[in-house]
């Protein structure tokens, strides 16, 4: 059995994304992948099980590190307003940052492949956010309204304004960035 290796792992990954961002999933072959990543393709399936598996785990991966992203520092001793404001700066910071993972991310979410058990998996990651979110409605902060409402009014305008396919003449300033996110919890608070 050969050991794995981190680092052709991560050029896999890097690889998937690239590509897919390219010429979309279809078009996006284990060999064109392995090309890309410069592995053969036998060194692929030491990671992963087939194309799908190594579209998925790619997928979670990258939501995972998301997570992370947007919930740098969080600290749900401050009030519920600072908390997601500043998730929301963490998220543009990100996406600004990190382009073609987003992209990757957005083709993904539209696609066959995000099935419930995708979607419950990478939902674990958010966990902490989402908790947040039902308190603020038990307390009568947030408006009592069903999650995925919440999500759209507070997140969504950040997916939107930081994608350049989207908004190519946005400017992420520091001033527009805090407007934006103050708009969204307009939005959502009571």
């Amino acid at each position: 059995m050969r050991v794995k290796d981190e680092i052709k792992q991560e050029a896999i990954i890097k690889a998937t994304v690239a590509l897919v961002n390219e010429i979309g999933f279809a078009s996006s072959s284990v060999s064109k992948i392995a090309k890309r990543a410069n592995v053969s393709p036998a060194t692929i399936y030491i990671y992963f099980e087939n194309k799908e598996d190594l579209l998925v785990s790619t997928y979670i991966k990258i939501k995972s590190c998301l997570a992370d992203a947007l919930m740098g520092n969080f600290d749900t001793s401050l009030p519920i307003r600072d908390t997601l404001l500043k998730a929301g700066n963490n998220l543009f910071k990100y996406i600004i940052a990190q382009p073609d993972m987003f992209y990757f991310t957005e083709q993904f979410a539209n696609s066959p492949f995000n099935n419930d058990k995708v979607k419950t998996q990478v939902e674990a990651a958010y966990l902490p956010m989402i908790d947040l979110l039902q308190f603020g409605m038990d307390q009568k902060i947030i408006k009592n309204v069903p999650l995925e409402l919440l999500l759209a009014h507070l997140f969504y305008p950040i997916f939107n304004l930081a994608n350049p396919r989207i908004n190519p003449h946005f400017q992420a300033s520091q001033q527009n960035v805090e407007l934006a996110l103050s708009m969204a919890w307009d939005a959502i608070k009571r």
